[in-house]
């Protein structure tokens, strides 16, 4: 199994998105993603990615390709030194997530910055 860089560990918010922290070589900030109450269409976000009360990002629903499927988001944060794409992965239960950086990224990192 490929091991992938862990950025963040979340947890369920009472307003049904996600609250934690990320930590990357540029970022450590306390963020949430809070549901988007106002999407037009299936491919709007589902999310909103929020730094205290500005939106810094945007977040979709997605499902894995593995047997069995796994629910997933699709986590884009506009970082303006490195713009992130990433992945919020949901234990068994959903109470608790980690955010991770997909392979590609991941491997464009040096084996000792990571």
């Amino acid at each position: 199994m490929r091991r992938r860089r862990v950025i963040g560990r979340f947890k369920r918010s009472k307003q049904g998105g996600w609250e934690g922290e990320i930590t990357t070589l540029t970022i450590q900030r306390k963020i949430r993603l809070v549901p988007n109450d106002n999407r037009v269409s299936d491919n709007a976000p589902a999310f909103r990615v929020m730094l205290g009360w500005q939106t810094i990002g945007d977040a979709w629903e997605k499902e894995s390709r593995s047997d069995p499927p796994r629910d997933y988001l699709r986590v884009e944060i506009d970082d303006p030194f490195y713009p992130l794409k990433v992945m919020l992965f949901p234990d068994a239960e959903g109470m608790t997530a980690q955010m991770v950086l997909p392979f590609a990224h991941a491997s464009a990192v040096p084996p000792n910055m990571g």
